[in-house]
């Protein structure tokens, strides 16, 4: 036996796809659920999926400041696709809200090499934003200041999502969550 790794079988993730041309067995067919469609019929031997519509509600990003104006845009197209009749306040502050939030876990939530992973959820009440991060250090509001640039965000959070927002622990982090009334 070579000690070669199979190139038929390169690893996806934590599944492997198999390159062969050999038709996927009918008891191994997995169903996708929510946004994705069945990753194949037993018949077709294809065994890839077909990739989801409209835009998906998580995004991972470095732990880098170039990441706050990728997830300005990713929560702006979020928020116009699946919630169309959104007012513009309700998606500038969507917008804001993420900004602060993702600014926050880039400056106090990462280390060089760090991701984070943005999820939204919006419905016609409101805009849930959740930003994942490895580190578990709670945010904390500073002190008003006139003299320190930064220290404001927390406060914006809760002005705009009227006190709706908070941090829970997770496995290898945290994640801070705000909802964001209509």
């Amino acid at each position: 036996m070579s000690n070669e790794p199979d190139k038929r079988t390169p690893a996806v993730g934590r599944y492997a796809l198999d390159t062969s041309g050999t038709p996927p067995r009918a008891d191994l067919v997995t169903r996708c659920t929510e946004d994705r469609t069945a990753i194949h019929r037993p018949d077709d031997g294809r065994g890839c999926c077909s990739p989801p519509t409209g835009t998906p509600n998580t995004l991972m990003l470095g732990g880098e400041a170039e990441s706050v104006s990728h997830a300005r845009r990713f929560a702006d197209a979020y928020v116009r696709e699946k919630s169309p009749a959104a007012s513009g306040a309700h998606l500038d502050d969507v917008v804001l809200v993420t900004s602060e939030l993702v600014t926050n876990s880039v400056r106090y939530g990462t280390e060089p090499g760090d991701q984070i992973l943005i999820a939204l959820h919006t419905d016609d009440k409101r805009t849930r934003i959740e930003v994942h991060d490895p580190v578990r250090r709670t945010p904390r509001s500073q002190p008003e200041s006139v003299e320190r640039e930064r220290g404001r965000g927390l406060f914006i959070v809760d002005a705009v999502c009227m006190g709706l927002w908070g941090c829970q622990d997770r496995p290898f982090g945290k994640f801070v969550w705000a909802e964001v009334p209509c």
